[in-house]
């Protein structure tokens, strides 16, 4: 099982944090421009995850030393269940440089904006305490 996989599915933030490069960039299934860097590409992952239910990966495809994987997965999002896939670029360091994720059908989609736009201003929080942190650590 690829390290990521096993970091979401254990619910380890920190460790899927740990995964992602400073110049990530995030491309949302619901939100027209990308986000780049890493601490709100954190924030963001937490925020799915906390308005995901049942959660689970179904599938990963892509050579087990190659740079690019993709991560089949399904969750219900106020009672509305999709099918997504997590799209994964690795760095020559093996950090994820660029994420981007697509769900389907069109109503689940939806259903996952809106359950996303209410977690906007803990983001957003979470995303600035992040730049914080990374910019004292430095």
């Amino acid at each position: 099982m690829h390290p990521f996989r096993a970091a979401v599915e254990a619910r380890d933030l920190d460790a899927v944090e740990a995964l992602l490069a400073e110049d990530v960039v995030f491309t949302s299934p619901v939100a027209f421009k990308p986000y780049p860097g890493k601490p709100i590409t954190a924030a963001i992952l937490r925020g799915v995850l906390r308005v995901f239910e049942d959660f689970e990966y179904i599938r990963e495809i892509g050579d087990p030393d190659g740079r690019d994987h993709a991560f089949v997965f399904t969750a219900t999002v106020n009672g509305r269940r999709l099918t997504g896939c997590d799209f994964l670029h690795f760095d020559e360091d093996g950090k994820i440089d660029d994420f981007m994720v697509m769900v389907r059908p069109l109503s689940a989609a939806q259903a996952l904006a809106d359950a996303m736009n209410a977690q906007f201003e803990q983001i957003s929080r979470e995303a600035v305490a992040g730049a914080a942190a990374d910019h004292g650590a430095a």
